[in-house]
């Protein structure tokens, strides 16, 4: 019985950066023999074993062998027989296929070190054509370590598994999973250009895939490309480490551009309204967690309106804090402002960038809201007596006059003008 660190673990010290967990791998060893030394099981699909100390989990080396479409169709052998090489063979990256003995000694049978000098992604072996969640895994391993490559034979390797309709058997839980944790890694563009460059991202988000090659206008996208932009979007809100509902809602919030008449480009009038079914079709398909998609749909319907907020009226701007349910949820519409400023910082070319630019959007629309947030509902209600039908204009029309404190033009009352608040 020989235990080896595998994985993660291995690759991150070679790297240079901290170990988070260890895995572990048993050679030589049966179920019975782990039972007997303590470990506790918890595999439901191979033994899988949980160390009686350190908790950390131990497997038992295996092969595997496909027999369906899709990650889950895999039947798993294990025995005393099983050696390591044939267990690290199963690996997804040469990166990841690296073992260290108890000794410190590197067993590296697929030239995992090689690439990790070279920062180079690449395929163990052809067992990574049977399952398609190594595309995303890829994907989200470039967006965690933005100066590797994809070797030419395993973007090949991915291209043809796309094409074999391998990507279109994922569960979607599990697409979201690696979605969601590329999105919080340390350069999530890179995860959707690869995700893009083997055509995998046009079968799992289609919408987005979509927004490549559609202008905007210069004057206020230098970058013109709204693939692009989206792309400088996220890259921002994770420089800025937000979490994950406000890259999400970064990512979603100009689909509706992908479906603007080619007409109208590069203007994009009622791209706001547009992409709410689109962000409601993705969050559907993937079983994007609520909150997420909540955030994403305020955020796309608002993001203009935040962009104009020194110029809307006091009646605009209470309204617009009323659709966002932003008196019951002021972290929300919180999280909706860093979204929409990522927005505006996801902006560059010829020599202009945004990133540095002031943005008081933000900080102005957080007084105005706080300001009627002070309004003491309860208060404008006694006076309202037992005209309970007063109650809501009361209580809108106490908020706009604080809000009137604050915003620099006056509010004639014309209703009209509420026209600007989309």
């Amino acid at each position: 019985m020989q235990t080896y660190i595998v994985g993660g673990a291995v690759r991150d010290s070679l790297l240079g950066i901290p170990v988070q967990d260890h895995d572990w791998v048993v050679v030589g060893a049966t179920p019975e023999d782990m039972l007997a030394k303590g470990f506790r099981p918890v595999g439901k699909d191979f033994p899988v074993f949980l160390h009686p100390g350190t908790h950390e989990e131990y497997a038992l080396a295996r092969t595997e062998r496909k027999t369906a479409p899709g990650y889950r169709g895999f039947v798993f052998h294990t025995s005393p027989d099983v050696t390591l090489e044939e267990d690290l063979v199963r690996r997804d990256l040469t990166i990841n296929a690296i073992a260290r003995a108890p000794d410190g000694a590197l067993v590296d049978p697929f030239g995992g070190q090689a690439d990790i000098q070279a920062r180079v992604f690449r395929h163990v072996s052809d067992a990574f054509l049977e399952d398609p969640v190594r595309i995303l895994r890829l994907a989200r391993f470039a967006a965690r370590f933005p100066d590797f490559t994809v070797a030419p034979e395993t973007a090949a390797l991915m291209r043809s598994m796309v094409e074999q309709g391998e990507v279109d058997a994922l569960v979607a839980e599990r697409v979201w999973q690696e979605v969601a944790r590329g999105l919080m890694e340390q350069q999530p563009s890179r995860m959707f250009e690869v995700l893009r460059s083997c055509g995998a991202l046009a079968r799992i988000m289609p919408e987005l895939d979509r927004l490549w090659g559609v202008p905007q206008p210069p004057a206020h996208h230098p970058e013109i490309d709204t693939g692009l932009h989206i792309m400088l979007v996220i890259d921002y809100a994770a420089q800025q480490g937000y979490d994950l509902c406000v890259r999400f809602a970064a990512l979603t919030h100009d689909l509706g551009k992908g479906v603007t008449p080619a007409a109208q480009w590069p203007r994009h009038h009622g791209h706001e309204q547009l992409g709410l079914d689109l962000i409601r079709a993705v969050c559907e398909r993937l079983k994007v967690p609520t909150e997420c998609r909540d955030l994403a749909l305020v955020t796309a319907r608002e993001h203009g309106n935040v962009s104009r907020a020194l110029e809307l009226r006091a009646n605009t701007l209470v309204k617009l804090f009323e659709r966002c349910d932003g008196f019951r949820k002021p972290q929300r519409f919180a999280q909706m402002l860093q979204a929409a400023e990522c927005d505006f910082r996801g902006r560059a070319g010829d020599g202009i960038d945004f990133r540095e630019r002031p943005f008081p959007q933000a900080p102005y629309l957080l007084a105005a809201l706080d300001a009627a947030r002070a309004v003491n509902a309860g208060d404008v209600a006694a006076r309202c007596g037992d005209d309970k039908a007063r109650i809501p204009l009361a209580v809108h029309a106490a908020r706009v006059s604080a809000v009137k404190q604050l915003v620099r033009h006056s509010d004639d009352g014309d209703e009209a003008a509420d026209a600007e608040g989309g």
